[in-house]
């Protein structure tokens, strides 16, 4: 089913993130992963795209492996990291495998490379284009309620934001954040440029203080003082941060939910414990 046509049924709905393995790392445990978050009935799963093309290709079969649980994939496909060629080879590899929607994205520009160059695609918008002209693909975005961290002018960032809605962008989903009103106040903007497809909110339950410390340092993500007084209180307290954590995580998507936003995307980390806590926390919410 096309993601798009979930988004807008109108109903809560919850999804769930997870990468594949590194390069010569055991690709059976992660499908065991996408079979027991698979089992938390998530309206769709997605699947990350390996850096440098090195798992890559274990991307299509994961996302296979999820549709083959019955639930729809959103594969990942960034274009910085392959070439035009790659991307079309991607491209058909998805089509006989039956997953119809794809989450296109730049991607991280590899270090010590001649990026940009014409074998490659230069910004998501390109790679939008490209996909919709391949395929029946639905075709999801990333957007940043805070900015893209290497964009000076937020002004700037919406403009790239509607220039992929309108290359053929279908839904958009966040980046996480940890301040509702921060996204409350993105949903306005965006909305007076015209961009107007749904968007799905990100939410990453952050379990110790090491992961939040090197997720803000990429994303630029801010902390608000509530959440940076958890992370303090419980850093050397292993198991009290993980509760507070998906605690934190639960109180955040009733906010979202209570204020009429619908779609909840969870960063899960390939935890399914996570997951599976936080949907039990939302059972009788969510249906």
């Amino acid at each position: 089913m096309k993601i798009k046509n979930i988004l807008e049924s109108g109903k809560v709905t919850v999804s769930c993130e997870l990468f594949p393995p590194k390069q010569g790392a055991n690709i059976q445990q992660v499908q065991d992963v996408v079979r027991e978050i698979a089992g938390l009935g998530p309206d769709f799963m997605s699947v990350t795209y390996g850096a440098g093309g090195g798992t890559s290709q274990n991307t299509v079969k994961i996302a296979a492996e999820v549709q083959h649980c019955g639930v729809a994939a959103l594969a990942h496909l960034t274009c910085v990291s392959s070439t035009k060629q790659q991307v079309a080879g991607v491209l058909e590899e998805l089509k006989a495998n039956h997953i119809e929607n794809i989450l296109a994205l730049r991607g991280d520009i590899p270090k010590d490379t001649d990026f940009p160059s014409p074998a490659h695609y230069h910004y998501a918008g390109e790679l939008i284009r490209e996909i919709h002209e391949s395929g029946d693909f639905c075709i999801g975005a990333a957007c940043y309620p805070e900015g893209h961290v290497e964009c000076e002018h937020k002004e700037d960032d919406l403009n790239y934001l509607k220039q992929k809605v309108e290359s053929g962008c279908d839904f958009l989903t966040t980046q996480m954040f940890f301040d509702n009103n921060v996204f409350y106040n993105f949903l306005y903007r965006i909305l007076a440029k015209g961009v107007s497809v749904p968007v799905v909110a990100g939410i990453m339950p952050v379990t110790n203080s090491n992961q939040i410390k090197r997720i803000c340092s990429l994303s630029g993500t801010a902390l608000p003082p509530r959440f940076k007084a958890i992370v303090d209180k419980f850093s050397d307290k292993p198991q009290a941060a993980k509760q507070a954590g998906i605690a934190y995580a639960t109180e955040q998507i009733i906010d979202l939910i209570s204020n009429g936003v619908n779609s909840i995307h969870l960063y899960t980390m390939n935890k399914p414990e996570i997951a599976a806590k936080i949907m039990e926390n939302l059972s009788e919410i969510i249906h």
